[in-house]
């Protein structure tokens, strides 16, 4: 609060003469008490608002109070004069009917406008009509108004254009802020504020940069914030993306792909096939396609606003699946230390070959080779652990099929163990023939023992 020091004197009034002023001046000395000052409730009003011009250490036997409007205390400048006697008020020349004075001495002003700033002189009247007088001031600010925003171009294009925001109305004594996002916005690489903060540049937009954008404005008394804009950035198209992933198909199989594309506004999606132009869709449809129909989809996206293009190929195959190979083999039983030969015959073509052992994939070791297109499996040497159930299977992007079984059988000759001899062959013999012995002779004497017992047990 601000306050403006009082400006306390001692005069007489206008009708007094020069011999009761010469008298007063020469015999009378002033109180000792406080100064009488005045204070602005608030200093810094919003216009339309309420002010009070507080007077304090006002002296208790004061008779009347006059107002008047600037620093000099003329007839013309009185606001109005306030008799403590009765609680009369007196209009003066500058009185607007929003003033009221209060037996205190104290101004209000009601519903207060821009013309009103200044300073204000109160007059108090003693009874001996000797005269003391202060002085208190306000300032009255506008009160803000919404703010708007202008847009200098509000559909720029990204890369190119650059953007002026402006935060209306312009007014004095006014700070301005921005807001994108709803985060305060500072300098930066791309954009700059104006001295004042009134407005926002963006250079060379980008799609990062639509907002939407507020801006605030306040003074000492009031504050107030924008409806948010956003701005409407040409961008794109970027890159565009064909799904399905897929690339092989069956005969007959329905084709239907998508093209997207990021792009504002959105874009204009054209499809060619091998080059030709098949239709102006964002979705190719192409219903029970066959080989014919194998070759390079292009998607090709435009911006008419950017003037951009974009285009991407996806390559598509129609493919037969394909039919159950057969499986030859030079011989299904063979002894060990042999070879053989696994053959995989297949009718289809550009087609894969894999090999199957007991139903898994064939892990191969240092014996086994392929040919180079996996259709021959040979194993030389052949090893017992060789033996099972074989298959090969032929594969294409869209399909798998697996042969017969063949069984291959691995014959190898019983080996005595080169530890054993002959006398120590019949050494065991005959020791499981002596254990055998012994434990006849062992149940032999438990069971005539058990026969001894019963029979004494009869005869007790």
């Amino acid at each position: 609060m601000e306050t403006r020091s009082a400006t306390s004197h001692r005069g007489l009034l206008p009708w007094q003469g020069l011999l009761l002023a010469a008298s007063l001046l020469t015999f009378w000395n002033p109180p000792t008490t406080a100064q009488m000052t005045i204070d602005s409730v608030p200093s810094d009003a919003a216009e339309g608002g309420d002010v009070l011009l507080l007077v304090r250490n006002l002296s208790a036997n004061s008779i009347a109070y006059s107002w008047f409007k600037g620093e000099t205390v003329t007839s013309n400048n009185q606001i109005a004069a306030y008799l403590v006697a009765d609680g009369t008020t007196t209009q003066g020349p500058a009185y607007s009917h929003r003033e009221t004075i209060y037996p205190n001495g104290s101004l209000l002003f009601r519903n207060v406008i821009l013309g009103d700033t200044g300073v204000y002189t109160l007059q108090v009247t003693q009874p001996n009509f000797l005269t003391e007088i202060a002085s208190g001031q306000f300032r009255v600010h506008p009160a803000l108004p919404k703010p708007s925003i202008t847009i200098s171009d509000s559909n720029p294009v990204e890369g190119k254009d650059s953007v002026v925001l402006i935060c209306e109305p312009e007014t004095q004594n006014t700070t301005y802020q921005w807001w994108i996002n709803g985060q305060r916005l500072q300098d930066g690489n791309r954009l700059n504020l104006s001295d004042d903060g009134r407005s926002l540049t963006l250079f060379n937009v980008t799609r990062n940069d639509t907002g939407p954008y507020e801006c605030e404005t306040w003074n000492l008394v009031s504050g107030n914030r924008s409806d948010p804009v956003t701005l409407n950035i040409s961008y794109g198209p970027d890159a565009p993306s064909i799904t399905p992933t897929d690339s092989y198909f069956y005969p007959g199989t329905n084709l239907n792909l998508s093209c997207h594309a990021t792009s504002n506004p959105p874009a204009q999606y054209s499809w060619f096939f091998n080059g030709n132009h098949l239709q102006s869709t964002q979705e190719l449809y192409l219903p029970s396609i066959a080989a014919n129909h194998s070759g390079s989809y292009t998607c090709s996206v435009h911006n008419p606003t950017t003037g951009l293009n974009r285009t991407t190929t996806k390559n598509i195959t129609v493919i037969e699946p394909v039919s159950p190979p057969s499986i030859q083999a030079t011989n299904t039983t063979v002894a060990e230390e042999d070879s053989v030969v696994l053959t995989c015959l297949t009718g289809d073509t550009g087609v894969s070959i894999r090999w199957v052992r007991d139903d898994q994939p064939l892990r191969l070791t240092d014996r086994m080779t392929l040919s180079p297109n996996s259709s021959v499996l040979t194993i030389d040497p052949v090893r017992r652990e060789d033996a099972g159930e074989y298959q090969c299977e032929v594969f294409n992007p869209v399909s798998s099929r697996r042969s017969s079984i063949i069984r291959l059988e691995v014959k190898y000759p019983v080996r005595e163990d080169s530890d054993l001899s002959g006398g120590a062959i019949a050494g065991i013999v005959v020791a499981v023939v002596a254990g055998v012995a012994l434990i006849g002779a062992l149940a032999y004497f438990l069971f005539f023992r058990k026969i001894g017992r019963q029979e004494a047990k009869v005869q007790e």
